[in-house]
């Protein structure tokens, strides 16, 4: 499920540094737990979507990986982050 064009800009607003901020951890780990939500509420509905579901697991593993990295180099950035997506960690 992927995200459009003013769900990506939203996210970037709230967690980039500024407006082009793209590439950071923080902005590609909001964009992930956004499309991982997405594509939870899909496989609620849809539960024998194999594809979609090596999808997710893909993603969330990503998301882990960018998650420890961001810890590892910065515990500030790492519990802004956690806050403002709202996981538990």
């Amino acid at each position: 499920m992927a995200l459009n064009t003013k769900e990506k800009t939203k996210i970037v607003k709230e967690v980039g540094i500024n407006e082009k901020d793209t590439g950071s951890s923080e902005v590609q780990i909001g964009l992930l737990s956004k499309a991982i939500d997405k594509l939870v509420l899909h496989l609620k509905k849809h539960p024998q979507d194999i594809h979609s579901k090596k999808g997710l697991i893909t993603m969330v593993i990503k998301r882990k990986k960018l998650l420890a990295y961001l810890k590892k180099t910065s515990e500030k950035r790492y519990a802004v982050i956690i806050k403002k997506i709202g996981l538990k960690k």
